[in-house]
């Protein structure tokens, strides 16, 4: 079962990258709509695998995008578990 756990201000940086996710996701033209985004990075956050958020936020294109599409294919959206050993940079 999820787990909701994150703060006012961690879910306001989450949603800061849900964003940018979003806006990188429409220009490799990925389908990926923000709420799911909001969701995947606060599951992850809150459920065994906290992130950096702020970290995350501010990293280059490379490495944000290999975090938050990571997170994203390979989040249990049952659990929040992060599944295939897949590990994020930005883990704190």
């Amino acid at each position: 079962m999820l787990k909701w756990s994150e703060t006012k201000q961690e879910h306001d940086l989450g949603v800061a990258i849900a964003k940018r996710a979003v806006a990188m996701a429409q220009d490799l033209a990925i389908e990926y709509d923000q709420m799911t985004a909001i969701m995947d990075i606060d599951a992850c956050h809150s459920n065994g695998n906290p992130l950096r958020l702020q970290e995350l936020l501010d990293a280059d294109r490379a490495n944000f995008g290999h975090d938050v599409f990571g997170i994203r294919a390979n989040i249990d959206r049952i659990t929040g578990k992060l599944n295939n050993c897949f590990l994020p940079r930005y883990s704190s």
